[in-house]
C-alpha cells in the first residue's frame, strides 16, 4: 500500500489537460507511478475553479458562443460546504497553517484558503515545472496506431509561442466543469422584460444593492443558498424558486425579512410578473440562475466514441475510461456532490497504475458492458440522464473504496465518511449556520490520529507533518 511505486512496467508520455485540483494530483501520481508528464494550462496559474477573478463574462447568461469566456466561476464571499479536513488529499491534510493575517484557518474556509492549500500541494510534490502555463488545447484526438503500438494521442496547443503540434501516449482530461452554464427553461421568458444572469457571471451583490430590486434566484443547491442570502442583504427582496420542494410551498427563510423559498416557475409574463407553481406572483428585476453547469470538451475529437449527451459523458468506464479508447484516454473528476480532492486522488491512482500495465483494465467489450449495466440500472430507478455523474449518498464511498482497491491503497477513513454525511446533513438543516457550528471535534482527532499513523508507516514522507 505503499504511495509510490518506483519500478512500473511501462513509463508512459502523458499530457494532463488543466492545472486545477484534479490535474494536479494527476501529475503528480502519474510521475510517482514513472510515467512522463506535461501539464497544460491556459491560465496563468494553478488551482482551476479555485482562482477568484472580479471579471466576468459580457453576456451575462453565457449564451453567446463567441463570447470571451472567463473561466472562473467563484462568487466573493464563497466558503467551502464541507469541513476542510474532509476535502484534503489523502497524504497532505487540509489543516489550518500558522496564522500570519494570509490564511484561513477556519474549517469551512474562504476559496482564497483552498488555493494557497492546492499552492502548498504544488510546492510540496514539485508539480509546477510539468506544467506549462498560458498554454490552450485546441485540439486532443487520437492518431492511427503503429503496429504493436498501442495507439497514441496528438495534442495541438496555442501559446504566446505559437502553435505545438505533440505526440503523446495517453491524454487525461482535467478541465473541470464549472465553466459552461447550464439554464433553467422558463414557458414565457422570450418575453419576460427583466434581465437575467447565470451565477457564473455574479461575484458580489453591489449591483442589487437598491431599496425597490427584485431578485428571483432558480436553484436551492450550495450556490443558490449562499447566493440568495448575499443578495437578500442588499436587495428589496429575494425569491428562491426551487424544484425539491412540493407545489405548494410558500415560506419565509429564518433570519430574513425579505427572503422567501417557493417551487418551480410556471411562467414569466411580458408584464414583468414571474408565476410560481404555487400560485404567488412576483414582479422582478432580475432573475439569477443557480442551475449549474454542462460537461464540456470543445478541444476533443475522439471520432464520435465519447459523446455529452444531457450532461452525461459517456459511455465511460467507472467515470473514467471510454471503453473504446481505453486506456489513452481518461477522464478525472467528472463526478459531483462528492468530497472532490480525494476522489480525484483515487482515480489518478488507478489511470496511473493502468499505464504503467501494474494494473490491468477488463477487456473493451466487459467495460462497455459493465456501463451499459449501470447506465440500465439508472433508468429502471427513474433517475434522469443528467444525473449519471452525481453522486450524493454512500454510492461515492464505495466508488472510492474500489478505486483504493483497484490500486492496492488504503480505503477511505471512517472519520471521513463521517464528517461528509454530518456535514451535509447540517447543510439543509441549518443553512445560515453550518459553517460556523458543528459537533464533530472527535473526528478531527481521530483524522489526525489516522494521519500519523498512515505516514508513519512511510519513513520518507515523515518531513511533511512538520508542516
Amino acid at each position: 500500500m505503499a504511495p509510490s511505486h518506483p519500478d512500473p512496467t511501462i513509463s508512459r508520455h502523458v499530457a494532463v489537460i488543466g492545472a486545477g485540483a484534479a490535474g494536479l494530483v494527476a501529475a503528480r501520481e502519474l510521475r510517482r507511478e514513472g510515467h512522463s508528464v506535461v501539464v497544460l494550462e491556459r491560465g496563468s496559474q494553478i488551482g482551476g475553479v479555485w482562482g477568484y477573478t472580479s471579471q466576468v463574462e459580457p453576456d451575462p447568461l453565457s449564451l453567446d458562443p463567441s463570447r470571451p469566456v472567463v473561466h472562473s466561476s467563484l462568487y466573493r464571499s464563497l466558503r467551502t460546504n464541507i469541513p476542510r479536513e474532509c476535502m484534503g488529499f489523502t497524504d497532505f491534510p487540509f489543516a489550518a497553517r500558522p496564522h500570519d493575517g494570509s490564511r484561513d484557518p477556519r474549517r469551512h474556509p474562504a476559496h482564497t484558503e483552498v488555493l494557497a492549500y492546492l499552492r502548498d500541494f504544488a510546492k510540496e510534490f514539485d508539480i509546477e515545472e510539468m506544467i506549462r502555463f498560458e498554454t490552450e488545447v485546441v485540439k486532443a484526438e487520437p492518431v492511427e496506431a503503429e503496429e504493436d503500438d498501442g495507439g497514441k494521442w496528438r495534442v495541438k496547443s496555442r501559446s504566446s509561442d505559437g502553435v505545438a503540434d505533440e505526440i503523446y501516449d495517453a491524454v487525461m482530461v482535467c478541465n473541470g466543469h464549472y465553466t459552461e452554464p447550464r439554464h433553467a427553461l422558463i414557458a414565457g421568458i422570450d418575453s419576460w422584460p427583466g434581465k437575467q444572469i447565470h451565477s457564473h457571471n455574479y461575484r458580489v451583490p453591489d449591483q442589487f444593492k437598491n431599496q425597490v430590486i427584485v431578485v428571483i434566484v432558480i436553484g436551492s443547491s450550495a450556490s443558490g443558498v449562499d447566493i440568495s442570502r448575499d443578495i437578500a442583504k442588499v436587495a428589496k427582496e429575494v425569491h428562491v424558486s426551487s424544484r425539491s420542494t412540493s407545489p405548494e410551498t410558500y415560506e419565509k427563510l429564518p433570519g430574513y425579512d425579505n427572503l422567501w423559498l417557493h417551487p418551480t416557475i410556471e411562467i414569466a409574463r411580458e408584464d414583468g410578473s414571474v408565476v410560481f407553481e404555487n400560485g404567488k406572483t412576483v414582479y422582478a428585476d432580475t432573475i439569477m440562475h443557480c442551475t449549474g453547469y454542462k460537461y464540456y470538451f470543445p478541444f476533443l475529437d475522439t471520432k464520435g466514441e465519447v459523446t455529452v449527451d444531457d450532461n452525461r459523458v459517456g459511455p465511460l468506464y467507472k467515470h473514467v475510461f471510454p471503453p473504446a479508447l481505453a486506456p489513452g484516454l481518461s477522464f478525472i473528476g467528472l463526478p459531483w456532490q462528492i468530497t472532490p480532492f480525494p476522489m480525484f486522488e483515487l482515480q489518478s491512482k488507478w489511470v496511473a497504475a493502468v499505464l504503467s500495465g501494474r494494473v490491468s483494465l477488463p477487456s473493451q467489450d466487459e467495460m462497455m458492458e459493465d456501463t451499459k449495466t449501470f447506465y440500465n440500472k439508472l433508468e429502471s430507478s427513474g433517475i434522469p440522464k443528467r444525473y449519471t455523474h452525481l453522486m450524493p449518498d454512500d454510492s461515492q464511498f464505495e466508488y472510492d473504496n474500489w478505486l483504493a482497491d483497484q490500486c492496492d491503497y488504503p480505503r477511505i477513513e471512517k472519520w471521513r465518511e463521517q464528517m461528509f454525511y454530518i456535514g451535509f446533513k447540517r447543510i439543509y438543516a441549518q443553512s445560515a449556520t453550518y459553517r460556523d457550528n458543528w459537533d464533530d471535534d472527535h473526528l478531527i482527532a481521530e483524522a489526525y490520529d489516522d494521519f500519523v499513523k498512515f505516514m508513519s508507516s512511510y519513513p520518507e514522507l515523515l518531513p511533511m507533518l512538520k508542516t
